[in-house]
C-alpha cells in the first residue's frame, strides 16, 4: 500500500516533498499528468476527467489515499469525485480508499481556523481588513474557492485572486529566472492596482508557484508572509492518517514518480529544487 501524490507536472513535487519529510516510512507513488498539462486552461469536465483518471491509475498501483497536489484539481474536482465516483469505486476494488486535496489545509493556514468553524454574521462594518492575494491558475481563479470558502469563516480578511495562466507552461518549459521574474514582477504589479495596496498575506494558489517561491518573495515586499501550501498540508495529512488507520500509507519508504507524458530526467529547474535528479517512468 502507499500514499499517491497527483498533479497535472511537476509543480506537486512540492507538496510531495514535504509530505515525504513528514511521513519517511511511508510509501510514495507520484503522478504527473503531463500530457494533458497546463489544467488551469481547460473547461471543469476536462479537470474532473482528468483526475478522475489519475486517481484511477494511482489506485491501481496500490495506494489506499490519494492526495490532489493541484489547486486547479482541487477547487473544480474533488468534491465531484467524492460525493458522484468514489463511494462506487471503493466497492468495486473492495477495499477503503479516499482522495483529499490541499484547499482545505491551506485555507485554516490561511484562516487560523479549523474548516468546521463559520463566522458569525452580525453585519457591522468590519473597521479593518486584512487583505490576503491568491495568486492562481485561471481556473482556480474563476472557481472563486478562496473567496468563498474565507469569507464563510473570517469576515476581516478580503481576498484578491490573480490568475497567472503563463507560470504553469513556463515552469514546465524550464524558462530562465530572468524571464520567471519579469511574469512574476507583472502579476505582482496587476494585483497590486487591483487592490490598490499590495496584499497583507500571500498565497501561492498552484503548487508549481512554489518551486519559484523565492522569485516572488523578490517581487513582493520585503517581509510579506507566504502561506505555505505544502507544509500545511503535511499538517494535515498526519493528523489524517492518525485519524484513519484503515488507510495503509505503507512502510517500505519507497518512491516511485510516474508520468503520461514523456518518461526520462526531469528539466533542471525541477531538479534543482527537488535537491537531486529526478527520473520518471511512463505512467
Amino acid at each position: 500500500m502507499s500514499i499517491g501524490v497527483f498533479d497535472s507536472g511537476v509543480g506537486g513535487l512540492s507538496v510531495h516533498r514535504a509530505l515525504v519529510q513528514r511521513l519517511p516510512q511511508a510509501d510514495f507513488t507520484y503522478l504527473a499528468d503531463q500530457a494533458n498539462a497546463p489544467y488551469g486552461v481547460r473547461t471543469g469536465e476536462e479537470i474532473v476527467d482528468l483526475t478522475r483518471a489519475g486517481c484511477e491509475r494511482l489506485f491501481e498501483t496500490g495506494a489506499s489515499l490519494v492526495v490532489l497536489a493541484c489547486n486547479t484539481a482541487s477547487a473544480i474536482a474533488l468534491r465531484r469525485l467524492q460525493q458522484t465516483w468514489l463511494p462506487g469505486y471503493r466497492k468495486q476494488l473492495g477495499r477503503p480508499v479516499n482522495i483529499l486535496g490541499i484547499i482545505v489545509p491551506t485555507i485554516e493556514a490561511a484562516t487560523g481556523l479549523p474548516w468546521e468553524h463559520e463566522a458569525e454574521r452580525r453585519g457591522d462594518k468590519v473597521e479593518q481588513l486584512d487583505v490576503l492575494g491568491v495568486f492562481s491558475t485561471p481556473a482556480t481563479a474563476r472557481s472563486r474557492v478562496y473567496e468563498i470558502e474565507i469569507d464563510k469563516r473570517k469576515q476581516d480578511l478580503a481576498v484578491f485572486s490573480q490568475p497567472c495562466g503563463d507560470l504553469v507552461p513556463m515552469i514546465e518549459a524550464d524558462a530562465g529566472a530572468v524571464e520567471l521574474a519579469k511574469a512574476v514582477e507583472a502579476h505582482v504589479q496587476a494585483l497590486k492596482t487591483r487592490i490598490g495596496r499590495h496584499p497583507d498575506r500571500v498565497v501561492l494558489g498552484c503548487t508549481h508557484y512554489e518551486i519559484i517561491a523565492d522569485i516572488f518573495r523578490a517581487a513582493l515586499p520585503a517581509g510579506t508572509p507566504l502561506i505555505q501550501q505544502p507544509a500545511a498540508t503535511a499538517d494535515a495529512l498526519e493528523l489524517y492518517l492518525e485519524r484513519h488507520p484503515e488507510l495503509d500509507p505503507g512502510t517500505g519508504g519507497s518512491r516511485v514518480f510516474l508520468t503520461t507524458g514523456e518518461p526520462g530526467p526531469q528539466n533542471g529547474l525541477v531538479e534543482s529544487f527537488w535537491g537531486g535528479p529526478l527520473r520518471f517512468e511512463a505512467a
